[in-house]
C-alpha cells in the first residue's frame, strides 16, 4: 500500500510538471519511473491472482457476496459456540476469508492505481487470463464439454442420459457458484469503471456460458425417437434454466454478455418445441394404438396404466407445460364434450389452457378405451371393462397432481360414470339371477312351483358363476361395491325363500337335485368374486357337496 501511495504521489508530480512546462525533462524521468512502477504493479497483480487462487476461487466469492460486510466476520468471531470444533471451523472459515479479504483490496487498490495511470489495459490482460482459466476449468470439472449434435444422435439413451443428468447438476453449480463468485469478483476488482468490469467478465464468462447453455438446445434439436425418459429430460432441462432465468438475466446483465441470454432463450425455445412435439406424439401414439388384444377379466389395459402413469408424472410439471403450452392453441372446442368446457351460466373462472390440454388428453384415451371395450362379445365385460379403466383413470387422478388441474367436478362426473358403468354390468351380468328369484319370498305357493323356482335359480346362478369366474375388479374399493351390490340382491332373497321352501322341494333323498345352493355357500361365492382365479366348475361342486352334507345333517 506503501508501494501505491507513491505511485499516486509519482502521478501527482507528473501533472503538475505537465501544468507548468509540458517539456521539462523530470517529465521523461518521471514516465521512466511511471513504467517502472506499472511493471511492478502488473507483476503484483499477477501473483496475488495466481497465488491466491485458492481463496479467490468462485465459490468462496458466491459465499462471500452473501455476506453484508467483512467486518461481519469479526461478529461471527465473538458469537461462535464454545465447542472447540464449532470454533476450530470458525476460525478456519475466519482465517480463509481474511485471506481473501486482503488479496481482494490488493487485487482492487492495484487496478484503480493502474488505471489512473493509464494502464488499464495491461491489468485487464492479465485478469483475464487468469481469471478465464479458472472459469474454464470450472466448467470441466464440471463434466461440461463441447459437443456436436452428431455425436449426440450417435449416442445411445443411457450415455446421453447420464450426460443430461450430468447437466443439471452442472448447471447449478455454475449459477449458484462459478459464475455468481466471478461477476462478485470481477465487479469489486474494477469497481471504477463499468466498461472495464463489463469488458472482463464477458470475455471471461461468455463462452463457458454459452456452451453450458448451448447442451439442451442440442439434446432438444436431436434425432432420438419421443419417450417418456427423453420428455421428462426435456422437462428438468427447461425447468432448470427457467428457474435459473432471473439468475441468468442479473449475472448476465452487461450488453456484451447478450450471447448467452440469447442462447439460454434458444434452448428454452427449442425444448418447448421438443416437449410440445412430444405432447402430441404422445396423443397421437394413443389415437393410433390398434391392437385388438382382449383384457382377461375385463381388467385394466396396458395403455390405461402407460397413459396415467405418464400423465400423472406430467402434471408434476404443470408450472413449466403452463408456460410452454400457453404459446399453442388449445384443442378444436368442437372435438371436445361440452362438459369439458365452463358453461356460459357458470360463475367459476375459465378453465387454464394447461386444465384443458390435460383434460383433452385424457379423453382422447377415455375414447380409445370405449373403442376397445366394443371388441368384448360378452356385453356385460365390455362395461365391466370400461368400469375397470375409469376407475383406474380417477384413481391416478385423485393421486396426483392431476387433481388439481381437472377438479373436484371432474372426478365427481367420472366416479359417477364409474357407477354407471358398474351398474349396467351388473344388470346384464347377473339379471337372470335376480329374475329367477320371487318378489315375495316367504309368499306362499305350491311344492311345484318351489321346486321350479329353485331350478331356474340353480340353472341362473350356475351360468352366472360360469361366466363370471374370469371377471377382474383391480380396485378394491370399486370390487368391494360390486360385490355388495349383487349380494343385496341375491342373498337375503334367496336366504328368505330357502328357508321358506326348502322342505317343500322334496324328501332328504331329492333335496340336493333342487337345491344346489345354500345361502352361505352363494355368499361365499360372491365374496371371491373379480380376482379371476375362481374355478367355477370346482366351486359349484364344492357348493352342492355341502349343501347335501348340511341337508343331511
Amino acid at each position: 500500500m506503501q508501494f501505491i501511495t507513491c505511485v499516486n504521489d509519482l502521478q501527482k508530480v507528473m501533472h503538475l510538471i505537465v501544468s507548468e512546462d509540458s517539456t521539462h525533462y523530470r517529465l521523461v524521468q518521471a514516465q521512466n519511473l511511471m513504467q517502472i512502477a506499472m511493471k511492478r504493479l502488473q507483476k503484483e497483480f499477477y501473483q496475488i491472482l495466481s497465488m491466491n487462487r485458492a481463496h479467490l476461487d468462485p465459490e468462496s466469492m458466491s459465499t462471500r457476496s452473501s455476506r453484508t460486510s467483512i467486518s461481519s466476520i469479526s461478529d461471527f468471531e465473538d458469537d461462535v459456540s464454545p465447542d472447540d470444533d464449532v470454533r476450530a471451523a470458525s476460525d478456519s472459515i475466519s482465517e480463509v476469508e481474511q485471506v481473501s479479504s486482503i488479496a481482494m483490496a490488493d487485487l482492487k487498490a492495484i487496478a484503480e492505481c493502474m488505471n489512473a495511470a493509464g494502464y488499464a489495459k495491461e491489468c485487464v490482460n492479465v485478469y483475464k487470463v487468469v481469471r478465464k482459466s479458472i472459469i474454464d476449468e470450472g466448467i470441466y470439472r464440471l463434466g461440461v464439454e463441447r459437443i456436436s449434435s452428431s455425436r449426440i444422435n450417435k449416442m445411445d439413451w443411457h450415455a446421453l442420459d447420464m450426460k443430461i443428468n450430468n447437466w443439471l447438476e452442472a448447471v447449478k453449480v455454475a449459477m449458484k457458484t462459478l459464475f455468481f463468485g466471478e461477476r462478485f469478483l470481477c465487479d469489486h476488482v474494477f469497481a471504477v469503471s463499468e466498461s472495464i468490469r463489463e469488458s472482463c467478465f464477458s470475455e471471461i464468462s461468455n463462452e463457458a456460458a454459452t456452451l453450458l447453455f448451448g447442451f439442451p438446445e442440442l439434446v432438444a434439436k436431436s434425432k432420438k425417437p419421443s419417450s417418456p425418459e427423453k420428455m421428462f429430460r426435456a422437462l428438468g432441462m427447461y425447468t432448470a434454466i427457467s428457474e435459473n432465468w432471473a439468475e441468468i438475466e442479473s449475472i448476465f446483465s452487461f450488453e456484451s454478455t447478450s450471447p448467452v441470454r440469447t442462447q439460454a432463450l434458444s434452448s428454452l425455445i427449442k425444448l418447448s418445441e421438443s416437449i410440445y412435439t412430444m405432447l402430441s406424439g404422445f396423443e397421437s401414439s394413443i389415437q393410433k394404438h390398434s391392437s385388438k388384444a382382449l383384457v382377461p377379466g375385463g381388467g385394466v389395459h396396458s395403455l390405461t396404466s402407460n397413459a396415467m402413469d405418464y400423465l400423472s408424472l406430467l402434471a408434476d410439471y404443470s408450472n413449466v407445460l403452463t408456460d410452454i403450452i400457453s404459446d399453442w392453441p388449445p384443442p378444436e372446442k368442437s372435438s371436445l364434450p361440452e362438459s369439458y368446457f365452463d358453461s356460459p351460466d357458470s360463475d367459476d373462472p375459465p378453465a387454464a389452457a394447461i386444465s384443458i390440454r390435460f383434460a383433452w388428453l385424457v379423453l382422447v384415451l377415455l375414447c380409445k378405451l370405449d373403442g376397445k371395450a366394443k371388441y368384448y362379445k360378452d356385453v356385460s365385460l365390455s362395461y365391466l371393462f370400461l368400469a375397470n379403466n375409469l376407475q383406474h383413470v380417477v384413481f391416478k387422478v385423485r393421486t396426483s397432481n392431476l387433481q388439481y388441474l381437472l377438479g373436484e367436478d371432474w372426478i365427481a362426473k367420472h366416479e359417477a360414470k364409474v357407477g354407471q358403468f358398474a351398474a349396467s354390468y351388473e344388470r346384464l351380468a347377473w339379471n337372470k339371477v335376480f329374475s329367477s328369484l320371487p318378489e315375495n319370498p316367504t309368499a306362499e305357493i305350491s311344492p311345484e312351483e318351489a321346486k321350479e323356482t329353485l331350478k331356474r335359480f340353480n340353472i341362473s346362478f350356475d351360468e352366472a358363476s360360469r361366466k363370471q369366474s374370469v371377471c377382474v375388479v383391480a380396485d378394491p374399493k370399486l370390487r368391494d361395491e360390486i360385490k355388495v351390490s349383487i349380494g343385496r340382491k341375491i342373498t337375503p332373497v334367496y336366504r328368505e325363500f330357502y328357508e321358506k321352501h326348502r322342505g317343500s322341494a322334496g324328501g332328504q333323498s331329492r333335496v340336493g337335485v333342487f337345491v344346489r345352493y345354500a345361502p352361505e355357500d352363494v355368499e361365499n361365492y360372491l365374496s371371491n368374486l373379480f380376482y379371476g382365479t375362481i374355478d367355477s366348475g370346482s366351486s359349484a361342486t364344492t357348493s352342492t357337496t355341502s349343501s347335501r352334507q348340511r341337508h343331511r345333517a
